[in-house]
């Protein structure tokens, strides 16, 4: 894995803030996708940025 890059078994240990469930990887967005909140988390430089307030609503 190179520098600044998410290494998808961190989804093992991470949970939405919102909704304490389970999040999906969009590799293409570098997002983290809660369905549930429906919420999409974004990863900067590697490290995903778990704060609602940073979060992308998702459009229905």
């Amino acid at each position: 894995m190179m520098a600044g890059q998410f290494d998808p078994k961190m989804l093992e240990a991470l949970v939405c803030p919102e909704t304490r469930n389970t999040l999906k990887y969009d590799a293409d967005k570098q997002e983290l996708i809660s369905e549930n909140a429906g919420l999409a988390f974004p990863i900067r430089g590697g490290i995903p940025v778990m704060l609602v307030d940073e979060a992308r609503i998702l459009a229905d």
